[in-house]
């Protein structure tokens, strides 16, 4: 099959890239390299530097496509309580971008990432699961529920099929560790390989659970091509082990052998203190079922963080557009 996949210069959009044409796929694929990093695309990509929102060319590179895969974001759900601007545009707006795109040049099927921030608060106490009502609670998290919106209203309207992941926290090799705004594990021990220590936000007991990259790989490689899951949301996910962020920061910590001693900084507006998920459609639909426990995929995470060397952190490629006692002082002061 051609597959599409945006965001193939970022993280997860590099490595799936890499699964498919392993499996003899043709891949190509665009980014704006906002986040993302040349040095991630696989060789064999036809590859172009573009932005989402040029409608045109995304046309034009989708001819004779058989799926998009819509893997591009910026994924800064914090950030875009202060930014929501520079997030609908490279959210929401790059969404109705490409799905219009793959309807108009007869795409057969769309798999879009959504994200965690779906659920906000949840409808309910969690683990959040698909048939509840989303809540998304800041900017980011409402942009990928409208966008799943659109795409479900597009797909029945101009018939192409069109499958919604829910994959949360991913992390693994090829992440990027340099960005305040997002990644937390890749900052815990970016931060912790330059000496300095790590900073959370609030007390830390906010619960999530962390899917490493090749645990989120196989099921999103089923949505590419599976029958049985054509207008379905899944969420892509480990639910047996939920933790606190603080405990992320001390699994970091065991891992690099470093004396912890958190700096602990205000919560962050709109940051939901409760999020995880159940996985069981997941398993059910495409046995699913993560085989890298959190402990060992930290550990690759960091072993990959360090043999890249810290780096510092970089500001540059996002500003923030809202500044007010609100702000965390780690983004305004460009504490990191």
């Amino acid at each position: 099959m051609r597959i599409f996949v945006t965001g193939v210069a970022g993280f997860l959009g590099s490595h799936l890239a890499d699964a498919l044409l392993a499996r003899g796929d043709i891949v190509v694929g665009c980014d704006n390299l906002i986040g993302g990093d040349l040095e991630n695309v696989p060789d064999g990509v036809d590859f172009y530097v573009g932005d989402c929102n040029d409608f045109e060319r995304l046309k034009k590179a989708m001819r004779a496509v058989d799926v998009v895969v819509h893997a591009a974001a910026t994924a800064h759900e914090g950030l875009s309580v202060f930014s929501p601007h520079e997030n609908a545009r490279h959210g929401y707006s790059a969404s109705a971008s490409v799905f219009s795109a793959a309807c108009a040049t007869g795409v057969r099927r769309v798999v879009s990432m959504s994200s965690m921030a779906r659920y906000g608060n949840g409808d309910g106490p969690p683990p959040f699961h698909e048939g509840m009502r989303p809540r998304p609670e800041d900017p980011y998290g409402i942009g990928k529920w409208a966008a799943e919106m659109l795409l479900a209203n597009l797909a029945e309207t101009h018939g192409i099929e069109h499958v919604i992941a829910v994959p949360h926290n991913i992390h693994g090799p090829a992440q990027c560790f340099t960005d305040p705004f997002r990644n937390v594990v890749s900052i815990f021990a970016n931060r912790m390989l330059q000496g300095r220590q790590p900073i959370i936000y609030g007390d830390g007991s906010q619960e999530r659970c962390f899917s490493y990259i090749d645990d989120v790989l196989s099921p999103l490689l089923k949505m590419v091509t599976q029958n049985n899951i054509v207008g379905e949301t899944i969420n892509i996910g480990p639910d047996a082990e939920v933790v606190p962020v603080k405990r992320v920061a001390e699994i970091v910590a065991d891992v690099l052998n470093f004396p912890l001693d958190p700096i602990f900084k205000p919560g962050r507006p709109r940051e939901v203190k409760y999020a995880h998920c159940s996985a069981d459609k997941a398993r059910r639909l495409l046995g699913y079922e993560p085989k890298v426990s959190l402990e060992d995929g930290i550990a690759r995470t960091v072993a990959w963080v360090k043999k890249k060397g810290p780096k510092p952190f970089s500001y540059h490629r996002l500003d923030l557009e809202i500044e007010s006692n609100k702000t965390p002082e780690t983004w305004a002061r460009r504490l990191f």
